[in-house]
């Protein structure tokens, strides 16, 4: 039987709604194609492939820097489309007298979290020094000016074994994962840092349990660019193998994940719902991280604009060694498959 693999993160995404739905197996069915996971292969090699895009006949959406580390470290892959969500982001602090002012930050300790079991890239940590740089930018404050602190911390990844939920609920619990800013709160909380980044949903939940303030955020920063992060935009990648050897089926992927941005556009509410279940948080902080236009937000597409800040924000890494290869960004993009995914969609609209 041919088996097509996905993945993708707990993020706000046209393909994470499609994958909630089921449109990706309804699709594939009648062939006799399976749709499958990564995070439910039992072999580690293939869920490790979540970070590493290696697996054959696979698609990912979600997080950004994984998706531009794997095509540097050389996985064959090739960007289809991008979706952007504008998201909450932003520095948060415990300390009444912080301000967002040079005078106030100079010399402030601003938690960046450090993977000391990373096998693939840190994108926690590259995310959080993405924020620090365009929020204290927005300030007029430049990252000289503070002090990082690290905060090492070593979540458990795709490639370890899967929990086995009859363990014993102690033992089952501590297999699970952690709440995204759970390192940042506990900075906050235990004094080691005065100011952290969060952002999403989950950056406004745990600020709202902890009791945070919010310094500045995102909206403050009027270049597109600058609001480019892990989670803006998110890329859906294809290996490229698949795409040589069966641009049709490449095609149909798209295709049903632009079924879902038309069907988003009329259902705020069950967009807010899935999204919720998608990023595991309160629908509550949902409709105040993605904002109420969020349904309208849902597009699969090669916006030039998005492209730019995409391109912008793979030189940031470059520069800060997240990744260690550069490589030719307008050779990455592949439109076909989503020129061909309109043109079906068009003619069987009439």
């Amino acid at each position: 039987m041919t088996l097509l693999w996905y993945t993708r993160c707990p993020a706000p995404t046209p393909f994470g709604i499609a994958a909630q739905q089921g449109l990706l197996q309804d699709e594939f069915a009648a062939d006799g194609i399976e749709v499958k996971a990564l995070q439910d292969a039992a072999e580690a090699s293939i869920r490790r492939s979540h970070f590493t895009h290696t697996q054959p006949w696979s698609f990912r959406q979600g997080g950004n820097i994984p998706a531009l580390w794997a095509r540097a470290q050389g996985s064959d892959t090739r960007l289809i489309g991008v979706s952007w969500v504008d998201e909450f982001q932003a520095l948060i602090t415990l300390d009444p007298h912080v301000a967002p002012t040079r005078a106030s930050l100079a010399g402030r300790r601003f938690g960046l979290p450090i993977n000391i079991s990373a096998e693939v890239v840190d994108f926690h940590r590259a995310t959080a020094l993405r924020g620090f740089h365009t929020l204290l930018e927005a300030i007029g404050v430049s990252p000289a000016d503070v002090e990082l602190v690290d905060l090492p911390h070593a979540p458990r990844g795709l490639a370890h074994a899967k929990p086995d939920e009859s363990a014993p609920l102690a033992d089952w619990l501590d297999a699970q994962r952690a709440h995204e800013f759970s390192r940042e709160a506990a900075a906050l909380l235990r004094g080691e840092a005065d100011v952290v980044f969060v952002k999403g949903a989950t950056g406004l939940d745990i600020a709202n349990v902890i009791g945070a303030r919010v310094l500045v955020e995102i909206s403050a920063h009027p270049d597109r660019r600058a609001h480019a992060n892990n989670g803006t935009p998110r890329p859906l990648t294809v290996d490229a193998q698949l795409l040589r050897e069966r641009p049709d089926l490449v095609e149909r992927v798209l295709a049903r994940t632009l079924d879902v941005a038309a069907w988003a556009n009329s259902h705020p509410g069950e967009v807010s719902r899935y999204v919720a279940r998608e990023v595991r948080s309160a629908e509550h902080w949902v409709t105040r991280a993605y904002g109420a236009g969020l349904h309208r937000q849902l597009a699969i597409g090669l916006d030039a604009g998005a492209l730019d800040a995409l391109e912008h924000f793979k030189r940031f890494l470059f520069e800060h060694g997240f990744i260690a290869t550069d490589f030719d960004f307008a050779q990455w993009v592949e439109p076909a498959p989503l020129e061909a995914a309109l043109a079906r969609r068009a003619a069987a609209a009439g």
